[in-house]
């Protein structure tokens, strides 16, 4: 029962649909439902597909932290485009120099409020200055508890904070 749909600029459908005559000029993203832990569809997710569009192009670097199912794969995205490694960056070293410093335009994590957190202490030493820390996977009940965790962080400034049903996305910038 799986549909396109529309996220702004971006078609999300499972690959066995054709693209609609009318979204012909969007970007194209193929999720197959069971191939991935969502569809695309979630409040979390659009919030941040919202937040990567405004400050993504072609050269930007991304750390996605909790990537998920690593659904790019199915994207005719070539592997020298991106390496998906499995660890903790908040406690473990090896992932931490894996990911290495100074280096992301932009971080992103789409997972729970406890966890984003932890990383608001971690990301900085990632992202190179002027990147962008984009968060979402929060609920509207724990949205102050996350904006406490960034307004603690000197390295870190609040940008954005935006909103869709229950959830909540925090986007701050490395100063």
């Amino acid at each position: 029962y799986f549909k396109p749909f529309t996220v702004d600029h971006i078609l999300i459908k499972p690959t066995w649909e054709t693209i609609p005559e009318e979204h012909k000029d969007k970007l194209l993203v193929q999720i197959d439902p069971g191939t991935a832990f969502g569809t695309g569809m979630h409040e979390t997710t659009q919030l941040c597909i919202r937040q990567l569009e405004k400050r993504v192009d072609q050269d930007t670097l991304v750390l996605d932290v909790g990537t998920g199912s690593g659904i790019l794969e199915a994207n005719s995205i070539s592997t020298d485009r991106f390496h998906v490694i499995q660890g903790n960056i908040i406690d473990n070293q090896s992932v931490k120099d894996w990911a290495g410093y100074d280096k992301y335009d932009i971080v992103v994590a789409n997972i729970l409020a406890d966890v984003i957190i932890l990383l608001v202490n971690e990301i900085p030493a990632h992202l190179k200055q002027g990147g962008y820390f984009i968060t979402s996977g929060i609920i509207n009940m724990k949205e102050e508890a996350v904006k406490a965790a960034f307004a603690k962080c000197e390295e870190l400034e609040l940008v954005e904070v935006t909103y869709q049903g229950e959830w909540v996305s925090v986007t701050a910038r490395k100063r």
